[in-house]
């Protein structure tokens, strides 16, 4: 294996969009892939399925909501945390780590934060900081880390087709923006930025106007690479197609390629 490539799919219900699922593992073939709002109990994530097409996978479900899962192609991902630090009594399924493939992955869905102000946006924040902090140890280690997921923030106004009818969304806020720049400032590189510095690029549109079609899309899922990992992209982008078939989730998968020599 010359490269490795890492994909994060928000896959908005793994039960109900598994044969998009595996459509998506069959045609491109990642190495990885960190998968989110599995909304589907522990017991009900589809293994057998999963390693039917090759993969071996860790999950942490949660009934009705969120849930995140890491699949490792042609090996077992060895599951190095479950949860953030700060957050242990967070009943929530939001953060999965494993060593996969010689690298440190973390599985992330940060919390959305609608509506705004209120307690749904503190507790945003509150993940937020927590994972910043989190962030930092990690970067302290000297693994080779990514920080693969849904982050429910979009960076700038260069990432959304028109910020005007956003701006009050969680997803928009400066505490939001600021705490996503404080996680770069910390020495983090965005992949999808990085490769494509000038370039409008979404990963999710969203179910209402016809979003998809006219492409009115955010860039919502980062994948962000330490600074050894980051020495080592070769390329980065989006599976627009996966977007455009029949119930597909409202999100893309997004993916890195990483050069092993």
């Amino acid at each position: 294996m010359d490269r490795l490539k890492i994909a994060t799919f928000n896959i908005n219900g793994i039960r109900s969009r598994l044969p998009a699922l595996l459509q998506w593992l069959d045609k491109e073939a990642p190495d990885v892939a960190c998968l989110q709002e599995l909304k589907a109990q522990e017991a009900s994530f589809p293994i057998d399925e999963i390693r039917a097409a090759g993969y071996g996978a860790i999950w942490q479900g949660q009934k009705s909501w969120n849930g995140v899962a890491i699949l490792a192609r042609g090996s077992d991902p060895i599951e190095s945390r479950r949860g953030l630090p700060g957050m242990e009594d967070d009943p929530q399924s939001r953060y999965l780590e494993a060593a996969v493939h010689g690298v440190l992955v973390g599985c992330l869905y940060l919390p959305n934060g609608n509506p705004q102000p209120g307690p749904k946006f503190d507790y945003k924040l509150e993940w937020f900081d927590c994972l910043i902090g989190y962030a930092q140890r990690l970067l302290d280690s000297g693994h080779p880390v990514v920080l693969a997921g849904d982050y429910n923030v979009v960076p700038t106004d260069e990432d959304i087709y028109n910020p005007r009818s956003w701006r009050k969304d969680a997803l928009l806020q400066p505490e939001s923006r600021e705490r996503f720049a404080r996680l770069l400032a910390q020495g983090w590189t965005d992949a999808l930025r990085a490769k494509y510095p000038d370039e409008r690029l979404y990963t999710f549109w969203d179910y209402f106007r016809q979003h998809w079609q006219k492409n009115s899309g955010l860039r919502i899922d980062h994948l962000l690479l330490s600074p050894d990992v980051a020495a080592r992209l070769h390329d980065a982008g989006v599976d627009r197609w996966v977007r455009d078939q029949p119930h597909a989730s409202d999100h893309a998968p997004t993916w890195i390629e990483l050069d092993l020599a």
